[in-house]
């Protein structure tokens, strides 16, 4: 199974589901489950406070939120050019590193 790399808090957002967009430069033909990889990568606090009170999280502080793990799957079910659709998120039950080296957009994590 593929892993698709995505900054929090938007990994986070996704795993609520929340956010079921997620916004590329491209399209992608890739249907059915992903996992979801919490990138290591940060925006500014002032952004990432910004992203926090939009989706509505508030249960946690952005800083003890998961990075570089699998955080859980999703379903990427649609996707109209640069807007892919994902439902049904699940949540890992353990937060696993991936074993390969995370790439910016798709990887293969085990």
């Amino acid at each position: 199974m593929r892993a698709l790399s995505i900054r929090q808090p938007h990994a986070e957002a996704i795993m609520r589901g929340v956010k079921t967009t997620e916004y590329r430069n491209a399209p992608t033909r890739i249907r059915g489950r992903i996992y979801i990889y919490a990138a290591l990568g940060r925006y500014s606090a002032a952004k990432e406070a910004e992203m926090m009170a939009q989706y509505g999280i508030s249960d946690v502080s952005c800083d003890d939120l998961p990075r570089g793990v699998i955080v859980g799957t999703v379903e990427l079910y649609d996707c109209d050019g640069g807007e892919w659709y994902v439902r049904s998120p699940e949540r890992a039950k353990t937060l696993r590193k991936p074993k390969n080296h995370p790439q910016p957009v798709w990887f293969n994590p085990f």
